[in-house]
């Protein structure tokens, strides 16, 4: 019912107030605020918690306000984590130069002909968000597309997936079958790693469409980005 540091054991309560700290009975002054844990602002946005560990160079509304307006249509409570879809993959590039390939789709018919059989990439469009960028890809005749309630502003359209990059370094990818939240995380000047974390709404549509080939669009970005690292 408390958090236990295992160094010294100093115990804190579970909203972070410090309660107790061994041979400290007769300190005087002790515990000042200061001794407690720090807080951090938390928000969820369908299961996803956010924290801002430093000052926040904008609020949580101006940075998802635009993505959770655009999507309220979806049941994002109803997506469920599938950890055997779930991988992290590591590569010799720079973080930014991932970033890069991830904000175009001019390569896509070079370097993805399974992705290119899958989208319309003459209806390919982007559009610019005040701290995020939306990909909106649309799917050809035949292919997974999403069910689009007449409340949501695609409506009508054969939207095949959702690509959202939030600054500086989150993509949040919906597709027909789910989410593929893809984290940055720089290793190093020339080393990089993304985590992909599914989660899935539809598991019949998994496999198919733009989202059904994670894993190989991948290993063809990371070739394409490893290249330009090189060059």
């Amino acid at each position: 019912k408390q958090i236990r540091c295992g160094y010294h054991s100093r115990r804190f309560e579970l909203d972070g107030r410090m309660v107790f700290m061994p041979a400290f009975e007769e300190a005087q002054g002790f515990p000042r605020p200061c001794d407690h844990l720090p807080r951090v602002p938390l928000h969820d946005w369908g299961g996803q918690g956010f924290v801002a560990v430093d000052e926040p160079f904008a609020s949580f509304d101006e940075v998802f306000g635009p993505l959770r307006e655009r999507l309220a249509w979806l049941p994002l409570p109803d997506f469920r984590p599938d950890p055997a879809a779930s991988r992290d993959y590591e590569f010799d590039a720079h973080w930014a130069l991932y970033v890069e390939n991830y904000l175009e789709g001019l390569h896509i018919p070079f370097v993805h002909p399974g992705l290119t059989q899958a989208l319309d990439l003459a209806q390919y469009r982007y559009e610019l968000l005040p701290w995020a960028n939306l990909q909106l890809a649309v799917a050809r005749e035949g292919e997974p597309a999403f069910e689009l309630p007449a409340s949501s502003p695609d409506a009508g359209q054969r939207i095949a997936a959702y690509y959202y990059w939030v600054f500086p370094n989150l993509m949040l990818n919906f597709y027909p079958w789910g989410l593929s939240v893809n984290q940055v995380v720089p290793i190093g000047p020339a080393r990089t790693r993304v985590r992909f974390r599914s989660y899935v709404w539809k598991p019949a549509l998994q496999g198919r469409g733009a989202g059904g080939a994670l894993d190989q669009v991948e290993l063809e970005d990371e070739a394409v980005v490893m290249t330009v690292q090189r060059g």
